[in-house]
Order: structure tokens, then C-alpha cells, then sequence
């Protein structure tokens, strides 16, 4: 989503097109499901995908011929059985397309796309809210629980907020209303700068997740070197509460402290959150020290059994990224609701 509203703010700045093909909705067995997208921009090279294939292919030409029509509008697209063995399915689904031509003469489009640049970096959740009229025409807001909704006279926040998800959602209506997340909630806080944390944070950043690093050793917290990161902190472990905005439920905690030395120290202050997800890297006969040093500490075996430990996903990883994709994985099935926490609590032995 990032490169995509980059591309749509240097081609408007520069005078030229763009249509955005996204997934407004679907159903049955397709690559992508709503709020996948794809950016055919006046010249070059399309950026995003709604899938592959042959429905990708004639969504193309369509965007491309609506670009030279300077017109938006809606388009589905069934794919066949043929199609769907294609892409590795067993059988066929059906696309809601909508094409939203970007004219760069519109004067309301930059303030609209510079605040939805700043949300998509931004620490809370917030969404991109389009009004659709019966002719495709369109215009463009945002919402966030801040603000509410902006950029949208006329249209009912009411309205916006049962749509407002993990997903893009479609109501139709007059104007049809398309609400697609621009960032998804919570903030993962990453304490080490390490290896293996610098790798997580640029493997984090590419699915959408915001980063706050934080380490004591001041060579290691730079954020010349760990530029994915939305920012870098440097400060006693033993502090970092202090320093740190409240953790919520939306939010994810990594340990990976130097040589454990203070995995302890942070795991302490983070089991008093209410933090989404909880991993610590480490040996299982690290991982037993610290967890007797917790339970020795007052902390219940439950509590402590929210812990994902050691980290990530049995895959047999070895170095720095194998181990960051195997924990990114883990995170990401968390954020989904996808996760299997039977043998990923606090590993006690």
C-alpha cells in the first residue's frame, strides 16, 4: 500500500494518470480476497497485484483503456475452471472490481493522499474511505478514531463505522461506500537491534506492520541501519515502560536482548501488558532459566504461558532472516487469528 499511494502522490505531482484496480469484493476460491490492489500508472509498470493470472491480465486492459477514457468504475470477473487450475485452486471464484481513475488535475486528491500517507505510517488504526456514485464517479476520505471521518461531506460516519475492519468492505447504496484498512492496529515493540531483530524489522515492515526497536547499546540502536523501522530508541531495558506509550491489546512484544542478558528484565515489565502477542527468542534450556526466574518472581504459570518460546515457527531455520521469516510468520498468524497455541506457550523444558 505504501508504494502504491507513493507512486499515485509522484504521478499526481507530475501531472500524469493512474488507475487503481482494487478487490471490492469476492467470493469463492480466489488468490486475493478484498483490499488487494494494483496500480497501472499512465506509463511504466503496474505496481501491486489483485491475484495473477488471466483475471489480472484483462483487469489490466480494462484499467488501461479507462485510463485513456479518463473513467472509473465497476467490473467483475468469474474465473473459469481452466483459470482457476492456474493459480492452483480446485475451483473458480468470482472478482468485484473497482477501477478508480487518479485524474491529476483534481486539486482535492494531494491533501487527501498526503494524510492517507501519513496514517498508513501512523501508530492507530485508520482506513481509506471512498463514495462511489451510480456513474463510478468518486471521491475520497479517510477516518481514524482521532479525527473520525474526513474529507467526506455528506457521508454519515454511522455509516462508515460497520464497515470499518480488518478487510475491505463494500456497501452499496447511493453513493456505494468501499472502506479498505490503510495500516493494520498495534505496534510491534522489538527490544534488540541485533541479527536476527534487525532482519525481522525489514521483514515486519514488508507486511505492514509498524516497528518501534529498542536497545540500550547506542552503536546498535541506529536508525541508519534499521531504516523499516518507525522509530529507534535507545535507553536502559529496565526503563523501557517508562518511556514506551502504554501497551494495548492490538500491540505485539519481541525479546531478542543481546545474549539474553535481559530478556528477563524486559519480559518482566512486558507480562504486565495486555499485549496481544508475546514472543522471546532463546534455547529451550534459556528459556526454562528464565521461566523458573519468573515463576520465582510471583508470576502464575498462565501468565507466563503467554509467551511464545522459544520464537517463531518450527521451520529449521538457521540464519538471521530464516529465523526473523520464521517469527514474521508467527506474528502474522497471530494477527489473524490463524495461530496454533498448543506448543508455541512458554516452552518449559
Amino acid at each position: 500500500m505504501k508504494k502504491i499511494f507513493a507512486a499515485l502522490s509522484a504521478g499526481q505531482s507530475a501531472g500524469r494518470g493512474a488507475v487503481l484496480c482494487s478487490i471490492a469484493a469476492s467470493s469463492g476460491s480466489t488468490p486475493r480476497g478484498p483490499g488487494a490492489a494494483m496500480l497501472v500508472p499512465e506509463n511504466g509498470a503496474a505496481i501491486g497485484t489483485i491475484g495473477g493470472g488471466a483475471a489480472e491480465y484483462r483487469a489490466m486492459e480494462l484499467a488501461r483503456q479507462m485510463l485513456a477514457e479518463k473513467r472509473s468504475g465497476f467490473a467483475s470477473y468469474s474465473l473459469s475452471a481452466g483459470e482457476a487450475a492456474d493459480l492452483g485452486m480446485i475451483c473458480g471464484g468470482s472478482l468485484r472490481l473497482y477501477l478508480q481513475y487518479f485524474d491529476p488535475a483534481r486539486r482535492d486528491l494531494p491533501p487527501v493522499l498526503q494524510t492517507a500517507s501519513e496514517l498508513l505510517s501512523g501508530p492507530q488504526a485508520a482506513w481509506l474511505v471512498t463514495a462511489i456514485s451510480p456513474d463510478g464517479s468518486w471521491r475520497m476520505g479517510t477516518f481514524d478514531r482521532q479525527n473520525g471521518l474526513r474529507g467526506l461531506p455528506g457521508v454519515s460516519p454511522a455509516d462508515v463505522e460497520p464497515l470499518l475492519g480488518r478487510q475491505a468492505a463494500l456497501s452499496e447504496g447511493e453513493p456505494a461506500l468501499y472502506v479498505e484498512p490503510l495500516n493494520q492496529t498495534g505496534t510491534v515493540y522489538l527490544f534488540g537491534a541485533g541479527h536476527v531483530g534487525r532482519e525481522l524489522t525489514h521483514i515486519l515492515s514488508l507486511a505492514d506492520f509498524r516497528v518501534v526497536v529498542w536497545d540500550e547499546r547506542p552503536h546498535a540502536a541506529d536508525k541508519a541501519a534499521l531504516p523499516d523501522a518507525a522509530a529507534v530508541l535507545c535507553g536502559p531495558y529496565s526503563a523501557a515502560m517508562e518511556k514506551l506509550p502504554p501497551i494495548t491489546p492490538e500491540d505485539y512484544v519481541v525479546v531478542m536482548t543481546p545474549g539474553h542478558q535481559a530478556d528477563y528484565t524486559v519480559l518482566e515489565q512486558v507480562l504486565q501488558t495486555p499485549a496481544r502477542y508475546i514472543g522471546c527468542i532463546g534455547s529451550r534450556k534459556k528459556v526454562a532459566a528464565t521461566r523458573e526466574r519468573l515463576l520465582e518472581a510471583g508470576f502464575t504459570a498462565a501468565e507466563i504461558d503467554r509467551v511464545c518460546a522459544p520464537i517463531g515457527l518450527p521451520i529449521g531455520g538457521k540464519t538471521p532472516a530464516e529465523v526473523a521469516i520464521s517469527v514474521a510468520a508467527q506474528m502474522i498468524a497471530c494477527r489473524w487469528n490463524r495461530l496454533d497455541w498448543e506448543g508455541m506457550r512458554y516452552a518449559a523444558n
